[in-house]
């Protein structure tokens, strides 16, 4: 099996590490990521400027790549630059639960919807809090199960999972609502940052991802790239 591993916390992040130490033991694993953070760029690409890309070293048998450029570009540069094709992408272990509406924003995410639009054959994001990187590594081989048991990829090639470290029961889920939104926050002479606020609100339904993963369990959410209201679209069509 060949294996893509991306991340949006950059090519130095723990869980970057941990994931690729794991795939390692399921095939052949390429690593192209960020260079630095790029946290909250979605599926931004650069088609502006020239970026540097280079070969690095993580482990003896992996070969890796950062990129000074986005998620997205680095699953690019995977596919496209690389000539390559992947059985399966991985993008992860994001620090920071992906869930809810702010999905949207995030470079984790954003990195397998790419790996759609290169026509890529199956991808997966994952999650935890930042704190529990460890503890959620451990449960992958419980994941992997759950995914291969149930022919999860044979039915649906995207998929956001989070991994809280207790761990509890593995649940298919949806999209639920936002879990943070933000405040500015002046920091200098014209200067502001936006720093995160919790607007969470508990529906008390684990079939919404952030219920699930609040209450301790996995989460395991099918993606879709849709953008058309199909609706609406039928709706108005008749």
């Amino acid at each position: 099996m060949k294996i893509l591993i991306t991340n949006d916390d950059g090519i130095s992040a723990r869980g970057l590490y941990l994931l690729t130490d794991w795939a390692r033991g399921l095939g052949e694993v390429t690593v192209v990521a960020p260079k630095v953070e790029q946290s909250g760029k979605s599926h931004g690409i650069n088609i502006i400027s020239p970026f540097e890309i280079t070969e690095e070293k993580l482990f003896p048998d992996v070969r890796a790549y950062a990129v000074a450029s986005t998620p997205a570009d680095c699953v690019r540069f995977g596919i496209v630059g690389l000539k390559e094709e992947y059985d399966l992408i991985f993008s992860g272990m994001n620090a920071g639960f992906n869930m809810g509406k702010d999905i949207v924003y995030s470079g984790t995410v954003g990195a397998i919807y790419e790996a759609y639009h290169q026509n890529a054959k199956a991808a997966i994001a994952f999650s935890t809090a930042p704190d529990t990187l460890d503890g959620a590594a451990k449960h992958f081989d419980r994941v992997l199960r759950y995914f291969e048991d149930r022919r999860l990829l044979d039915r649906h090639m995207l998929y956001n999972v989070n991994i809280p470290a207790e761990g509890k029961e593995i649940i298919i889920t949806r999209q639920g609502c936002a879990y943070y939104s933000d405040d500015f926050e002046k920091c200098g002479e014209n200067l502001y940052r936006q720093v995160g606020v919790m607007v969470y609100h508990d529906r008390n339904d684990i079939s919404y991802d952030t219920d699930a993963v609040t209450r301790g369990h996995i989460s395991i959410t099918p993606m879709s790239t849709e953008r058309t209201d199909l609706d609406v679209f039928h709706a108005l069509r008749e």
